[in-house]
Order: C-alpha cells, then structure tokens, then sequence
C-alpha cells in the first residue's frame, strides 16, 4: 500500500536560501516569495480530475511552504475547500472534443480574457495549469506574452500539471518543442513522458499518477482475494442502502462532463435494459461526478432508468471505492476513471463515443491502438473497449455479460492491477531537491508533494 506521511522541513528558510543562492544565479521561488511575505499561487483547473489534482496540490503547498500562501483562480468544489474563490464555474471550461468545442468558442474567449486579467491583478509568483490543454496552454501563452509585452523582469514561474498526450497522436512529440517558450516546468504522471519532454526541451518531472493517492491514502483498494474485513465492508455498504446480497451489482461511471453524460447515459441504460434477462437481480450504481450540471442531469434521467439503482454521489473516496467493493464489475466511460476501476481491482468495460467529426478526427490523427490508460501502459487489450460504432447497446450488454461469468477474463484484469500501480509510481530518486529524504520512503510521498516541491525549490534557468 501507499500510505502519506506528513513532511517537514528539516532546516529554516534561511539555510534553504543559501542552498539555492550558491549554485543558481536566479532566485527560487520560495526565496522571491519571502521577499514579499507571502507565496501567491494562481491555479486554474478546468474539469473534476483536474480539481482533485489542484486540491492535492494545494494542500502539499501548504503543508510543505514555510511562509504563508495565498491562492487565486478557477476551479471547482476540491479546491474552493482547500481556499480558493473561483472566478467563474469549472463547468464552464469542461467541454471535449474537436467539433463539440465550436459552439463555445465565443463563451471560451470571454472567460480566457477574465482569466489572463485576474491573473495579472494576483501577481503571482506561480501560475499552474491542471489538465484542460486547450485552454490552459492559451492562457499560458497569452500570460508569457503579456510580460514580455511589458519587460517584466521577474516573471511569475509557469507550471503545467499533466503533460499532453504527446505519445497518442501522430506528430505528437514534434509540438513539444514549443511548449518551452510558455511552459517552465510539466509535472509527467505517467512514466517516460517526463524523458522525452526534456529531449525535446521542456523541463519536466514524472510525479506518478494523482490516482494512486485516492487509492491508498485510505488503505481503500481491495486485493485479488476477499478478506474478512472487505466482506464486512461490503455488508456495511449493503446494509445502508438496504440492498439484498444475492443482487448482481455494477458499477455505472458515465463520466464527468455534460456532453459525455449526455451522450453516453442513454446507451448505458439500454445495455443494462438488456441485461435484466440473463441477471434477473441487477442492480446499478451510479457513480455522480463533482459536477452540478451532470448531478442535475442524472437525477433528471433517473427514472426511465430500466433496473434498480443507487446514486453514488461525489465527494466520499471511501464511500466510491465501498461501491466498487460490492460490484462485481463496472461499465465507464474512457477516461481517469478506468485506471481506478483497475487499481481497486474491478474488472470493467471502457465504452466511447463522440460527434462522428471527432470520431474521424481520432481514427485518423490517433497512433496507438487503445484508448484506456491500462491497456495504453500495459499494451495489452487487457480491459475491453467498445469504442465509436461498436459502443452500442447490445454489443454492451453482451461483453458485461461475458465479464460477470468469464472468470478467466476478470482475473486477467485483477492481475495485471499490480504491474500498472508499479508503472504509475515514481522512484525515490524522483523527490524534490529540498524534502529531506529520511522523512520519506518509496511508500508514503505522493504525487503532490512532489510537485508542491519541485514548484517550492523551482528556480528560472
């Protein structure tokens, strides 16, 4: 298991700067933001995943800065908890696609212009992206050319939390060359993203993935083989919503934009409409993303729903992985979501579809074969995926089928979960410059508190 630990800094400020002043002409991060008796850190972070990441982060940040910080941006419910006051709602940022985006371009380039004037009233020592390349690699963009607009000398350092799937696209390593013009520093969270990026120019750091938090923090993945206590967890988890052991339950993930809900809720229900003959006791739980736009959505489309179900609703990692507990498989829509399924060791089928445009966009650009993390980092087909024309009810209903009794098929997926955690995690040697090391081991740091050191120690080459 991974566990967190609490990190402390073993020497004062003062030696901390002395460190730093002694090899690097540039002054760090930290040692401006002593200067002006406050850290000021502007985080934008356009959809949920991103939200969980920027609220990690920003509580790493204050756990590890040794001077107070003060947080500006966009963002949504995780991280107007941890002190920051959204500009406007992350909703307003979450759309994906080619095609699907067109209709909101106006909309994008107002808040952009919100967003780049905010930032310049903050003043900022550091501004961090999260996810969202489409808007946040504008802002950076536009934020680097207004400084050099108005010769800035001290600019604030710019970080991008989850590198561009540079890997999956033809052509894609060739763009990254350009990021270093408006980009200072990427946090990588999967393994030799960051290797590449610096063969290409822009500095990086592979931190591991920001699921590996949400699986161990609380000891919540299950092993391959039921224990006593997660039998007596998954009583609990009965017993609250009053639903009978003998059911059939599965895991429903539609995903967490409006769009994808949308479009993908409507098929799921038909799936499960199918399946009512052969699993007469199905019973679904609907995972409900942070987002208020999709909780509306779901609880308005509920009652044409064709089997008895349960709303999982956002905000309770224990409570999501209590329900992937009970399950005996899930269904998902691509995204973050299948490497959790794999990490708790729930067998699941990852289904897509988008605007036909889209579809034809990614057929055509894409230079990998899958489109699910697992599978993308195992290069095995090991989690099924129904993509595009093959995302349809029937073909649905007929591969869960397969994967509720095919028992060869679902330890095929539990296995593999320990090589992709293996995958997903950084080496020791990947700690910031200034965590003392004898405070940690392979086990207890996190992606977080890595990147809120290496954002800490930064210094401008």
């Amino acid at each position: 298991m991974f566990r967190v630990s609490k990190i402390k800094l073993s020497f004062p400020l003062s030696t901390l700067t002395q460190r730093f002043s002694s090899f690097q002409a540039t002054k760090s991060v930290i040692e401006k933001a002593a200067a002006d008796g406050e850290l000021r850190v502007f985080i934008v972070a356009g959809e949920v995943s991103g939200d969980n990441i920027g609220s990690r982060l920003m509580s790493s940040l204050k756990k590890l800065s040794p001077i107070p910080l003060r947080f500006h941006g966009v963002g949504g419910s995780m991280v107007c908890k941890q002190g920051l006051t959204s500009l406007f709602p992350m909703e307003d940022l979450a759309v994906m696609g080619v095609w699907e985006l067109l209709p909101h371009l106006y909309k994008f380039r107002a808040k952009l212009k919100e967003t780049i004037d905010a930032a310049a009233m903050f003043k900022p020592h550091v501004v961090v992206t999260v996810d969202s390349k489409g808007f946040s690699f504008r802002l950076l963009k536009e934020l680097r050319a207004r400084y050099n607009q108005l010769r800035l000398e001290d600019s604030p350092v710019h970080f991008h939390y989850v590198a561009p799937s540079f890997w999956a696209w033809k052509g894609g390593e060739s763009r990254l060359g350009g990021l270093s013009e408006f980009v200072d520093h990427l946090f990588c969270i999967l393994p030799n993203e960051a290797r590449v990026c610096r063969e290409h120019g822009v500095e990086a750091t592979f931190v591991g993935h920001p699921v590996l938090e949400d699986a161990s923090e609380n000891n919540l993945v299950r092993t391959c083989k039921p224990t006593q206590e997660s039998k007596l967890e998954d009583l609990n988890f009965l017993s609250k919503y009053t639903l009978p052991s003998d059911s059939t339950f599965i895991s429903v993930l539609p995903g967490s934009r409006l769009q994808e809900v949308e479009r993908m809720l409507p098929i799921f229900s038909k799936a499960m409409k199918l399946l009512k003959d052969p699993f007469p006791k199905l019973v679904t739980l609907i995972h409900v993303a942070s987002n208020s736009q999709v909780d509306h959505y779901i609880g308005k489309t509920l009652h044409g729903w064709p089997v008895p179900t349960i709303l999982v609703p956002s905000g309770s990692t224990q409570l999501k992985y209590d329900a992937f507990g009970v399950s005996r498989a899930a269904l998902c829509t691509s995204g973050t979501v299948a490497v959790e399924l794999q990490l708790a060791r729930l067998p699941s089928l990852v289904a897509y579809r988008a605007h036909f445009l889209t579809e034809l966009f990614i057929r055509y650009k894409a230079k990998i074969p899958y489109i699910s993390l697992p599978n993308i980092l195992l290069d095995s087909p090991i989690i099924p995926e129904a993509l595009f024309r093959a995302c349809n009810p029937s073909n649905l209903a007929l591969i869960l089928e397969r994967l509720l009794l095919d028992e060869e098929m679902r330890e095929k997926q539990i296995v593999a979960a320990e090589k992709l955690a293996q995958l997903l995690h950084p080496s020791e040697s990947g700690m910031g410059k200034w965590v003392h090391c004898s405070d940690l081991d392979s086990h207890r740091y996190t992606p977080s508190n890595l990147a809120a050191s290496t954002i800490l120690s930064y210094a401008k080459r």
